[in-house]
């Protein structure tokens, strides 16, 4: 009779058939390398910031044993016969049955005649959860265990074993039958004991739920990198491979084998950011080659002054040079508190192609100065387009020290994980969206330096899940640097109150003022430095020699008029020569102003409904002829959307703006003589016009559904003649967003209580989707953490998006044309002679108003595709892409709306008795 180690090494973790040979992975393989992993990465990739917190009640021995004892016990719930009879993904009858013989010869008799009928009711998580709990492992250990796959159940398994006693002994009655399982189950149980160093259960310490948020992600972590079997895609690269049928564990050198995976993986080395001082070379020279204007090193200085730095909020003009603020207090910050890594999240998937260039500099010059490589991630999901990022070198292939580069294991869920990250601010919000896999998420971001730029541009709904995963990184200790030029200042106590209940588990009204002058939290000072210390706010609002950056007089216009005479006062404005800028608030107007532009008038038309690449190609000419070292037309009308007041750094001589709430406008203000340069003579001065007030309380009904009344009303009241940049920035700001102080007028009282009502509609939808606070009880841990009842948001990435933004999940289709001819790009040249990676991005975005009903048009667009182009699902690009297929004319129909798009207009559509309004 086979002993219980024969039995063990019997199971099997993993399996399946691939070109013919058969492969599997004994249970204990996998048991082993996911706790020689996890015991890795606690001690070499953790940062120190992290095992603070973990140590939080623990010791360092109690810590390290726990950490090897749920590696190795994460899947005791396959050594189940519910689980060792399930077959392979493939249903390949050829090795389930091997495997099946392989375990009745080693004593689990009857094994081949086994039905279990309710096999689902216990997937291995939760049985693992139930065995150990059965055994007198605590509940917060146990739920780390059954959460292992993403999501925990919503309460411990009380009865799991006794109501489905044949999933965990294949019998509910025959003892003979049952015996073996539960030896190995007991054995296996005493083996991971044993392993970690503990001598019995009762040694197993419970643990917080963040603690437990941590290790959880941790594990998840271990156990996907133990399940790699290459590194990536690059099977080249092997690392935990499965071995054949007729090997054994025996025949695993399991030293070896996890050394040389670890090798393959861990290329790059800890960051080691320098301590930043007054005595060390200047920062801003060393790495830029520039001595810092007044305000960055003022700031530079009271940030590297902090004791225990916690958030910090940065409110400076625009082009003042916040983003090297930024990167300066990474390092600090990194320094002070032991994290390791970075991440810089923006509005935009535009904004943060934009800031990413400039984040891999900064990066490149840190891996230079360590003589190391370091690996970054771009987190959006057109990342693969932007020929910046595909451009590094794979880490993988780097022989030599001092590069950025892109690990290729980091890829999906995984991204998160990268040391160095830059994407849009979506990646930080969802750290409070109940979502499966989260804890990669939580792990991901407790280890890093964030910093967020342009807070201004989020909306009272992403604000609150912006609340909930700041008071999650206050729990972390992790440092956050928040970026605006134009922020209200309710806000800002908002996000110092959300750190610090987060961090110290207490009421916001406990800070300590002892450091900062009365009234701070009503602060208008301009520039303004914040800074949460331990317990104290400090204020930075003096920064001597701060008038080198020159005033700007602003002269405001209010303007009424139809499209054809605004573009007629345009054209006035710059018979002499210039640059105008024009930025309305929707697609349509923008197309329908450039229509009528005279076509010997150089227009650029930028906007969210454009190819992808002509976008791209847009922004470069834009940046080519008035960023910052462009070379300036004699004259040109630059006429777009919202995508110009944030993603580009560029100069207009005039500029025409729709009414929008006040900080918006001043950021699209910061576009206008943004550089001194020489201008023509008719635009010396700057000249700002508004649109759209037709009078106080109207507004335009596309204005109005955009943004809503009550902030127009607010901006249109306090909007004089002129506008002092950066002097009037704060105040101007301030007065909007004071809800407190409001003329007794009726119209903007019914305006006010329709935006309250609106903020607590968002506030509510917030809180279905949203985590909880951090929680410290005893019987506070990962049970029910991501239960929720709203729609699937773990489908993909845009629909996550779209839940913490609180938007309509919209489409992106690949726009081609398709003739009697054959089909082709829009720009003519035929499919079948382009790459499979060029025509993916071929995309736009479909407006939310055309797909209402997403999941017809999704089926309908998937019939298309399906007909026309069966060969894309064999391309990686092109798997499960849509086609939006055009005719001759660049029209399509997709359910009642027309279609249409122009390669100098973009995307516009219609729907028959109905103007179809624009987004």
């Amino acid at each position: 009779m086979a002993n219980t180690n024969q039995q063990i090494k019997a199971l099997w973790g993993k399996k399946r058939t691939e070109d013919g040979q058969q492969l599997w992975l004994p249970l204990l393989t996998h048991l082993e390398d996911a706790e020689l992993t996890i015991n890795w990465l606690f001690n070499h990739w953790l940062s120190d910031s992290q095992k603070r917190l973990l140590l939080t009640n623990l010791n360092e021995e109690s810590l390290q044993k726990l950490v090897k004892f749920i590696g190795f016990s994460h899947d005791l719930g396959k050594a189940l016969p519910s689980f060792q009879t399930q077959p392979s993904y493939g249903h390949e009858q050829e090795i389930d049955g091997r495997l099946i013989e392989q375990l009745i010869q080693s004593g689990f008799t009857g094994l081949d005649e086994t039905d279990l009928a309710a096999r689902k009711q216990s997937p291995h998580g939760r049985a693992g959860e139930a065995i150990l709990e059965e055994y007198g492992v605590p509940e917060s250990i146990g739920a780390i265990i059954g959460a292992h796959h993403g999501m925990p159940d919503e309460n411990k398994p009380k009865k799991q074993i006794k109501d489905y006693k044949a999933n965990y002994w294949q019998s509910d009655q025959d003892p003979e039958i049952q015996k073996p399982w539960q030896d190995v189950q007991r054995a296996l149980v005493e083996m991971a004991l044993s392993k970690a160093g503990y001598e019995s259960v009762d040694e197993v310490p419970n643990v917080t739920q963040p603690q437990a948020v941590i290790l959880e992600g941790l594990l998840i972590t271990a156990d996907w990198l133990a399940s790699s079997e290459w590194l990536g895609n690059d099977t080249d690269k092997v690392m935990f491979p499965l071995i054949g049928i007729d090997e054994s564990f025996d025949d695993i050198d399991e030293t070896s084998r996890f050394q040389s995976a670890m090798l393959t993986w861990s290329l790059d080395d800890k960051w080691q950011p320098q301590n930043i001082s007054n005595g060390n070379q200047d920062p801003y020279e060393a790495r830029w080659g520039f001595s810092p204007r007044p305000v960055q090193k003022a700031m530079t200085t009271a940030i590297n002054d902090c004791k225990d730095p916690g958030i910090i909020v940065v409110e400076a003009p625009m082009g003042l040079g916040k983003t090297e603020i930024a990167l300066v207090a990474a390092e600090q910050l990194a320094y002070k508190t032991g994290s390791d890594g970075l991440f810089f999240g923006l509005p935009t998937q535009a904004t943060s192609n934009a800031m990413f260039d400039r984040v891999d500099d900064w990066l490149s010059w840190q891996a230079q100065r360590q003589d190391t490589n370091f690996s970054i991630n771009l987190m959006h999901g057109k990342s693969k387009f932007n020929p910046n990022y595909q451009s590094l070198p794979t880490a993988a292939n780097v022989q030599d020290t001092g590069a950025v580069t892109i690990n290729s294991w980091f890829s999906g869920k995984k991204s998160i994980l990268s040391k160095f990250s830059v994407g849009t601010v979506d990646n930080l919000l969802l750290m409070g969206l109940k979502q499966r896999h989260l804890f990669l998420r939580h792990i991901g971001l407790s280890d890093k330096v964030v910093i967020l730029d342009e807070a201004h541009a989020y909306d009272c709904f992403m604000d609150q899940f912006l609340y909930r995963a700041l008071n999650w990184l206050g729990i972390y200790h992790v440092p956050v640097v928040i970026l605006s030029a134009t922020l209200p200042k309710q806000t800002r106590n908002n996000l110092l109150k959300a750190y610090f209940e987060g961090k110290y588990n207490a009421n916001f009204n406990n800070v300590d003022e002892s450091l900062v002058p009365d009234n701070w939290r009503d602060s208008e000072a301009y520039p303004l430095l914040t800074i949460l210390d331990g317990k104290q706010v400090k204020q930075t609002t003096e920064f001597p020699g701060v008038s080198d950056q020159k005033p700007l007089q602003l002269n405001v216009q209010r303007l009424n008029i139809d499209d054809e005479a605004l573009i007629q006062k345009v054209l006035t404005d710059i018979d002499g020569g210039g640059v105008a800028g024009i930025i309305v608030n929707t697609v349509k107007r923008a197309q329908q102003l450039a229509a009528i532009l005279p076509e010997d008038i150089e227009c650029v038309l930028l906007h969210s409904a454009l190819l992808a690449p002509e976008r791209v190609k847009r922004e470069q000419y834009l940046q080519n002829l008035i960023g910052k070292k462009g070379k300036r037309p004699e004259k040109l009308v630059v006429i777009g959307t919202q995508v110009l007041e944030q993603s580009l750094d560029i100069d207009f001589d005039v500029m025409y703006t729709d009414i929008a709430p006040m900080d918006l406008i001043l950021q699209r203000a910061g576009r206008l003589h943004r550089r001194q340069i020489e201008r023509p003579i008719k635009l010396q001065e700057p000249k700002l016009v508004v649109m759209g007030i037709q009078k106080m309380g109207e507004y335009g009904d596309a204005n109005e559904s955009i943004y809503g009344k009550y902030l127009l009303m607010k901006t249109d009241e306090v909007l004089d003649k002129s506008i002092n940049l950066p002097g009037d920035i704060s105040k101007l700001v301030q007065q909007v967003y004071n809800f407190n102080q409001d003329p007794d007028e009726s119209g903007i009282i019914a305006a006010k209580r329709d935006f309250e009502h609106d903020l607590k509609q968002k506030e509510d939808k917030a809180k279905v989707f949203r985590i909880d606070r951090p929680k410290f009880g005893r019987r506070d841990n990962l049970h029910g953490w991501l239960s929720r009842s709203q729609k699937n948001v773990d489908q993909s990435e845009q629909r996550a998006s779209a839940a913490v933004r609180d938007i309509q999940e919209t489409l992106e289709v690949i726009l081609v044309q398709h003739t009697s001819d054959g089909n082709f790009l829009l720009d003519g040249r035929p499919l079948k002679e382009c790459q499979s990676k060029e025509i993916a991005t071929q995309l736009i975005r479909i407006p939310a108003a055309v797909t209402r009903d997403i999941d017809s048009a999704i089926q309908e667009l998937e019939r298309r595709t399906s007909r026309l182009f069966p060969d894309w699902q064999a391309s990686k690009w092109l798997k499960g892409a849509l086609a939006l297929p055009l005719d001759d004319n660049n029209d399509a129909q997709l359910g009642a709306w027309q279609l249409h798009y122009s390669i100098e207009r973009g995307l516009s559509y219609e729907r028959e008795g109905d103007d179809g309004t624009t987004i």
